[in-house]
């Protein structure tokens, strides 16, 4: 009995002090409605549509009018010959492009915290920010005329050194070179932007006291910068991890060629041509679910094994 009281006390507790936050910062909360209207009906209202991956799904009958199929497109998708090749793919790709991506906007941060600030640093900083805002269909025509066989600027140099010009953009082997290093040149400078600001937050106090005792700029970045923006890099790998699975469709259907299918087909260009080019749309609802929950599990392992580790986690 004495229990359920005390339990009862902290519940009217939590109801009051709830009542008082609302009432001393409900601008904040109305300010913030706009936002999760919007999540709700763009990011969880489709979700709905997830239905589909479990049903023989027919346009005519709607998704609650369509038979229940139960694993059937599941099933299917791992008995086909591409299933291995495409998971492989994805994972090798999304691999390599962590491993070489993930450092360079961190280094390029640490970089750009050397400059003093002035029009050189902020002529660096825009130069690396605007190629983000490049759309992917941009980016592969400019690869496509710096690598061409006959006219690109590449291929002229390989001739000019006596061999013969490289098919670049339809050989298998180099897909993936391509894709990452591409996407390190349009995505460093903008990834860099959150390690830009959590350098900014450290206090000049620690670089005046290293300074006094003869610490070099390198040591300043050991000793200093990394430590403390380290929690950030943890989230951000925690992040990245969580994407690990998620390669956008539109750059690595745009470099596809029928010679390179071999490394270039990846569950997400895969997803695409099996719904909305063959009109799949179960097939490919189960194939992109499955995705997303090997997307999940990687995210909850990693933040599991990053707050057991170091205390850092995102929940």
């Amino acid at each position: 009995m004495k229990g359920e009281g005390v339990a009862k006390q902290k519940q009217k507790a939590g109801v009051v002090s709830i009542k008082r936050g609302w009432r001393h910062s409900w601008q904040l909360y109305v300010l913030l409605l706009p936002a999760l209207v919007w999540l709700a009906v763009f990011m969880y209202g489709p979700m709905y549509g997830l239905l589909i991956a479990f049903k023989d799904y027919k346009a005519a009958e709607g998704i609650m009018g369509s038979r229940w199929a139960g694993m059937k497109y599941f099933k299917q998708f791992f008995s086909t010959n591409i299933a291995k090749q495409v998971i492989t793919n994805t994972l090798v790709l999304s691999l390599q492009q962590l491993v070489f991506s993930f450092p360079i906007p961190i280094i390029f941060a640490l970089m750009i915290n050397q400059l003093k600030q002035g029009k050189f640093r902020k002529i660096v900083q825009t130069i690396s920010y605007a190629p983000y805002f490049v759309s992917a269909v941009v980016i592969v025509s400019i690869m496509q005329v710096i690598l061409a066989p006959g006219t690109g600027f590449v291929n002229i140099l390989i001739q000019n050194m006596g061999s013969r010009p490289v098919m670049f953009m339809s050989r298998p082997e180099y897909f993936r070179p391509l894709y990452i290093v591409s996407g390190i040149w349009q995505t460093m400078g903008f990834n860099a932007i959150i390690y830009i600001a959590a350098l900014a937050g450290i206090s000049p106090d620690y670089y005046e006291a290293a300074i006094m005792d003869g610490a070099s700029k390198l040591k300043r970045i050991l000793y200093i910068d990394i430590p403390l923006i380290l929690p950030t890099i943890i989230i951000m790998l925690i992040l990245a991890v969580g994407q690990l699975m998620t390669i956008g469709y539109e750059k690595a259907y745009l470099m596809q060629a029928g010679s390179n299918l071999a490394t270039s087909e990846i569950i997400s260009t895969y997803v695409y041509k099996s719904g909305l080019l063959k009109a799949q749309y179960s097939f490919a609802t189960a194939v992109g679910l499955f995705n997303s929950v090997v997307n999940f599990i990687l995210l909850a392992v990693t933040n599991f094994v990053a707050k057991k580790s170091t205390d850092i986690s995102l929940f």
